[in-house]
C-alpha cells in the first residue's frame, strides 16, 4: 500500500502554489508514495481578491476540508506568513478534526513563505547573545 502525502496550501498570487508543484516532484520521486496537492479553501471576496490583483485559484488542486486531513499519511503545509503567523485561510483547514476518532497524521512539514522585505528587516534585527 502506497504512503499517502498530502500537500496543503494556501496561495494568494501563486508562489506558494508553485512551491507545491516543486514539492510534489521531489516527493514523486520517492517509490511507494503517493502525492496529492490540495488548496484551502479562499476566504476573501473576489472583488477583494481583484483589488489585490490575485492569481486565479488553481482549480487542478482540489479543495482539502478538516476532515479529510485524517486520510493522509503526512502533511506538507505551504502558506504565505502574515505578520509573522500563518495565513488565516489555513486555520480551519489545518487541524483534523478531533471526534473523528483517528490520530493526527504525522508526520506534518510546514513551509512558509515569507517577502524578501520580511526577510531583510530579520536579518538586520540584532541578536541577543545568549549568557
Amino acid at each position: 500500500m502506497a504512503t499517502k502525502i498530502y500537500i496543503v496550501y494556501y496561495s494568494t498570487w501563486g508562489h506558494v502554489a508553485t512551491l507545491a508543484e516543486e514539492m510534489k516532484k521531489g516527493a514523486d520521486s520517492v517509490p511507494g508514495v503517493e502525492v496529492t496537492i490540495w488548496r484551502v479553501l479562499e476566504t476573501l471576496p473576489e472583488e477583494v481578491l481583484g483589488k489585490m490583483h490575485a492569481a486565479p485559484a488553481r482549480e487542478d488542486h482540489p479543495v482539502i476540508t478538516a476532515r479529510q486531513l485524517a486520510e493522509a499519511d503526512g502533511i506538507l503545509f505551504g502558506f504565505p506568513t502574515r505578520f509573522g503567523m500563518m495565513a488565516a485561510q489555513m486555520k480551519p483547514s489545518s487541524t483534523p478534526p478531533a471526534a473523528s476518532g483517528s490520530p493526527a497524521p504525522s508526520p506534518a512539514s510546514p513551509r512558509a513563505s515569507s517577502s524578501p522585505r520580511a526577510r531583510r528587516a530579520a536579518a538586520r534585527r540584532p541578536r541577543r547573545s545568549r549568557p
